[in-house]
């Protein structure tokens, strides 16, 4: 008898490991169909430009406070901790490149793209699972107006379009939290600060690869919002727990993107 309901107990818990499987596969199909539609609306989008103007100012412009100011202390921090470890080896003097390299490479756009989907990925799930709870949606569909074209492409492309401009505000922020952290507080020459920051950090190595990064992110973290969005249950209890899948989604996927965009930019 032992036996047998240990087997039972193992068929339950393979049925529930297959069935969470499957459904995690049809997720990611479901998720790059609606990408597919996405891209082919677009020129429906593009038509009317102020759409995707309107959501560039709801994603990107009121992100900027919390952008701004993470970006700030975070580069003080990164003078703080980077002067304390120089220190140690006579190169204070490099501070400059640390701050520089540090958020030009992985902080600025990691950390603009994971602040970019707890605030701005979660507003757009949201939006769009009340629309489909209030089955705003399904008139469009009466109407003959195709949500994806109406809805869900403005938004994608003012995502991929904010990201990148988000970040590169990120990293020049941030330089500024590290500058006054060392040059004003801690008395690092200012210019020794600029000219090796200048001489050390490449154009094509650090600035482009980070904007790729940032373009990436984007678009993982636009479509994952709108998609989880989309698919949400039209419930309130949906909607809550879409969004939770919105930035647990999102900011696993910025980070394992980031090692394979870093793998691939240091080999070639």
């Amino acid at each position: 008898m032992t036996r047998v309901s240990l087997l039972v107990r193992l068929v339950l818990v393979l049925r529930k490991i297959g069935h969470r499987f499957v459904d995690r596969l049809w997720r990611l199909g479901a998720g790059a169909r609606l990408f597919w539609l996405t891209l082919v609306s677009s020129g429906e989008s593009f038509k009317r430009p102020w759409l995707v103007i309107r959501e560039v100012y709801f994603t990107g412009v009121l992100s900027l406070i919390i952008i701004l100011v993470s970006a700030f202390f975070v580069g003080m921090v990164l003078g703080l901790q980077g002067y304390n470890t120089l220190q140690r080896y006579g190169s204070s003097e490099a501070i400059g490149v640390l701050v520089a390299l540090a958020l030009v490479r992985e902080l600025g756009p990691v950390v603009t793209a994971l602040l970019f989907a707890g605030r701005a990925g979660t507003a757009i799930t949201a939006e769009i699972g009340l629309m489909k709870a209030t089955e705003q949606l399904s008139a469009m569909e009466m109407m003959a107006v195709s949500p994806v074209a109406r809805v869900i492409a403005p938004r994608f492309w003012a995502g991929v379009i904010s990201m990148p401009i988000l970040a590169v505000l990120f990293s020049m922020v941030g330089i500024l939290g590290g500058y006054m952290v060392a040059v004003p507080l801690i008395g690092v020459d200012a210019g020794a600060f600029w000219s090796q920051m200048q001489a050390n950090v490449d154009w094509r190595d650090d600035i482009v690869n980070g904007v790729i990064k940032s373009v990436v992110f984007g678009v993982a973290c636009t479509i994952i919002a709108l998609f989880e969005g989309y698919d949400a249950p039209p419930t309130a209890e949906g909607v809550s727990r879409a969004t939770t899948r919105t930035v647990v989604t999102s900011s696993l996927a910025v980070l394992g993107l980031d090692f394979v965009l870093t793998s691939f930019m240091i080999t070639v």
